[in-house]
């Protein structure tokens, strides 16, 4: 916990989740408060595994040269005396409840950092929704740079090369991250002091671009970007393997690349358009702020940045 904390990247995360799902389990930190890692007994942990490391829980994936059979019977020698899962009937079950986003703001101002960590997003869709897939074309469109990369500002993505030709960053990051039944989208930005107010302008310039702008090559483009990053991210067994694991836990089945890659030619620029005007026009944001953050705009300037006032 102690190394994370010194990581401002994951801090700004933790922290934007905290004040987009307030009240609620998805806004907790996956490591908890010190408190209770200092008191966490070995009940606990018995308890713990007993009520989540059930069948229903569990995936058994292989990748490369494992013989399915070998596998099956493998997994039920390892596996097959695990209880059987609870039931809606057991006193014990517990029903997981909705994630309510909530547009907010969470700053923490420190002005001994030397740089400004921002982080704003819209909520998204959920790992199944239909509209998973434009999402990730949104996030390729947005795109990522680092000031120290030789592109310079000769990137295909129009908020990377403005961000780059006024140096209003260091780097930035677009992310588009699903759970079960929500998701958040958006960019995040390391910017100087007197560099906030103009990233933050130029953030939501480029995310409400995606509700009218986007043209047909800039899709294609992104379309390609999106494969092949998909592609380079299956690069031997163990990652085909987790991503068997994940699709299963999320999906209920094997997605083949096959299928994937089916689904993202399936978008165009319309769909982009449409996606985008769903969850970003004109929609509440969820803000967070680490580090000299004193010329950030408030969260009704920034609010007011999500849709366009044309006469």
């Amino acid at each position: 916990m102690q190394e994370v904390d010194k990581q401002d990247e994951e801090v700004i995360f933790d922290r934007l989740h905290e004040t987009a799902y307030r009240d609620n389990a998805l806004g907790m930190s996956i490591l908890g408060p010190q408190q209770n890692i200092a008191s966490i007994t070995r009940n606990d942990l018995k308890e713990f595994i007993a009520s989540q490391y059930t069948p229903d829980r569990i995936v058994v994936a292989g990748a490369g040269a494992v013989p399915h059979k070998q596998l099956v019977e493998l997994a039920d020698k390892l596996f097959g005396a695990l209880p059987a899962p609870k039931t809606k009937a057991d006193p014990v079950f517990r029903v997981s409840q909705k994630a309510v986003f909530t547009g907010s703001d969470l700053r923490i101002r420190d002005d001994d950092k030397p740089l400004a960590h921002i982080a704003i997003a819209v909520e998204s869709a959920p790992w199944t929704s239909p509209h998973s897939f434009p999402l990730m074309i949104m996030q390729t469109l947005l795109g990522n740079w680092e000031h120290t990369s030789g592109f310079g500002s000769n990137v295909a993505s129009k908020l990377c090369q403005t961000v780059a030709e006024n140096e209003a960053a260091t780097s930035i990051m677009s992310f588009n991250t699903c759970y079960k039944d929500s998701g958040l989208f958006g960019v995040y930005g390391v910017a100087p002091p007197t560099k906030c107010n103009e990233l933050s302008w130029i953030i939501l310039e480029a995310m409400g671009r995606l509700c009218h702008q986007v043209t047909d090559e800039e899709v294609a483009r992104a379309r390609n970007q999106l494969k092949a990053t998909m592609m380079s991210q299956l690069d031997g067994t163990a990652a085909v393997c987790e991503d068997i694991g994940r699709q299963m836990i999320t999906y209920g089945r094997r997605m083949t690349p096959a299928e994937v890659f089916a689904r993202i030619d399936a978008v165009d620029a319309k769909q982009v358009r449409e996606v985008a005007t769903t969850y970003i026009h004109d929609q509440d944001l969820a803000v967070a702020s680490i580090g000299p953050v004193h010329e950030l705009p408030d969260y009704n300037f920034l609010r007011r940045r999500t849709y366009r006032l044309r006469a």
